[in-house]
């Protein structure tokens, strides 16, 4: 994810100087917020919002807190996290809904901040929290505005009110007056006013905002607002607050913007809060904006809770139970692996979602070399499989292993990999599933855990070797079964029990012990050697 990127790599950078230092001094304090400031004003941040930002932030690292600290470095962390929420804006801020439906929501904005994608977001995520919004065309003025709207709005699967053409035909204010008169007949509990934009701020712009402010009298004012114009974003924001005022702020474009000097800025010096955020160009990359989080994302800190809400939304619980079950009993098959897939492609971009985890800047690269698309291929695969197929994965001989690449439009070698990842993962989750801990591959058993189940099968070795031998033949049997009986260990192959080629099975047991290697056997080793 894009975001805060180059801002997030700066302070992470500047934080790593401090872990060295069991104390700060003032030239250390000093440091750290002068590369703090640089990193803020390369991010496009107000320099007000930059200057009161470092001054406090040297004022709390320079007090008591810090000296007093066990570890400093971590405490000059946590109080750039709360400067840098309480430049946010502090708490979340959530939507104010009428008491009276429907709920009036009016969307201002420079034209190409993406006001009319945003409607669309806006209206889907209030759908799936089980209200009936509808759209409004307001905006008469931009080419092909109205039917831009309206493809948005049949992709989120709401109505959209939009009795005029548009191209500079209609009356946007009569059109957002009689939009909130039929949402009071239709039943529709929230009507979003999609607004015409400018290139610029000029006064026909707010003229026309404020008239439809006036005509409508929404309940809240959302300012969208592009986070990549950088400090535009300040002067643009408080021309709006002067013509129009608003009571929140929605930053979209949040993803392509590796500095957000906007977001930083915006909430900072216009004492309204930031909502919502757009994060990507499909209408499911909306989300609320939480202060708190983002700031945990830009210091590199992660954002757990926002991934957990992202999982839950995407994952089915009584799926997840039926899944569980399978692996308990081993019925896990490559049907229910395509199941699973699917929910997480559904929970979103998985470089997202992996960028949440703590400490995601340390691996830029590999997100950034991660194919999505390898989900997409695999899904092809198995959907090339007949169900018999997906169930038993051991009918795939050659020829059908041939058919289904040809179906998928990839290699056999694709298809060969993918079972052997199956099978694979399949064990693993039937170990999790039995309360073992599966052993990774390319790892070692981890010590004290019982692997795939490796004690007990070991322990039955044990038992069934105790009992007497098993050799096929009746010398060697004999041999051994006498050597049990002694109460002395049978020889492995080669001569000593469990070494490998034969060698060092006595080694314990001392020098001169039954079984050890004579100085003339030693000898003949050495020669046999070269040595």
């Amino acid at each position: 994810m894009a975001t805060f990127g180059t801002l997030s790599d700066r302070l992470t950078e500047t934080f790593k100087n401090l872990r060295t230092k069991g104390k700060l001094s003032a030239a250390d304090v000093d440091g750290t917020v002068r590369e703090i400031r640089r990193a803020l004003l390369d991010a496009d941040v107000s320099l007000d919002v930059v200057k009161s930002f470092t001054a406090t932030v040297r004022e709390r690292a320079l007090g008591d807190e810090v000296n007093r600290a066990l570890n400093p470095a971590q405490q000059v962390v946590q109080i750039v996290n709360e400067e840098l929420v309480g430049i946010l804006g502090g708490q979340q801020r959530r939507l104010q809904f009428a008491k009276n439906p429907p709920t009036v929501i009016m969307l201002a904005g420079l034209q190409g901040a993406g006001k009319t994608t945003l409607a669309g977001k806006l209206a889907k995520w209030l759908k799936k929290d089980g209200h009936t919004p509808m759209l409004v065309a307001a905006d008469l003025q931009r080419p092909n505005a109205v039917n831009q709207l309206q493809v948005v709005g049949e992709q989120a699967g709401v109505q959209v009110f939009a009795p005029e053409p548009g191209n500079g035909v209609g009356d946007p204010v009569r059109v957002a007056k009689d939009a909130v008169a039929h949402a009071q007949r239709a039943q529709h509990d929230v009507v979003i006013i999609d607004t015409a934009g400018r290139l610029g701020v000029d006064a026909e712009l707010m003229k026309q905002a404020a008239n439809i402010r006036k005509a409508t009298n929404p309940d809240e004012v959302l300012f969208v607002i592009d986070a990549m114009i950088g400090q535009d974003a300040v002067s643009t924001a408080k021309a709006f607050q002067e013509g129009v005022d608003f009571t929140g702020v929605v930053l979209s474009k949040l993803d392509g913007d590796a500095r957000g000097g906007a977001a930083l800025s915006v909430a900072s010096v216009t004492g309204r809060p930031i909502i919502f955020a757009s994060t990507g160009e499909t209408l499911d990359d909306f989300e609320p904006f939480h202060p708190d989080r983002m700031a945990s994302r830009i210091l590199d800190l992660g954002d757990i809770l926002t991934l957990i809400e992202q999982a839950q939304q995407a994952f089915d619980e009584e799926e997840a139970l039926k899944v569980a079950e399978k692996l308990a009993t081993e019925q896990f098959t490559l049907e229910d692996f395509l199941k699973q897939m699917q929910q997480l492609r559904g929970a979103g971009s998985l470089k997202k979602m992996l960028g949440m985890l703590p400490g995601a800047g340390g691996m830029k690269q590999q997100l950034e070399n991660f194919d999505e698309r390898e989900i997409v291929r695999t899904e092809a695969i198995i959907q090339s499989m007949t169900p018999a197929e997906r169930r038993n994965p051991k009918l795939l001989n050659g020829s059908r292993r041939l058919r289904i690449a040809k179906g998928s439009g990839m290699t056999v070698t694709d298809v060969n990999q993918l079972v052997q990842r199956f099978e694979q993962a399949a064990k693993m989750m039937k170990t999790v599933a039995r309360g073992g801990v599966p052993q990774v591959p390319g790892m070692g058993p981890i010590p004290g855990a019982g692997g795939y189940g490796g004690g007990k099968r070991q322990a039955a070795k044990a038992k069934k070797k105790s009992s007497g031998s098993r050799s096929g033949n009746p010398a060697k049997r004999a041999a051994e079964n006498a050597a049990l009986a002694s109460g002395a260990t049978p020889a492995g192959p080669g001569g000593a029990s469990g070494s490998g080629f034969g060698l060092g099975g006595g080694a314990a047991a001392g020098a001169g012990a039954k079984g050890a290697p004579s100085e003339e056997e030693l000898a003949a080793l050495q020669k046999l050697l070269g040595r």
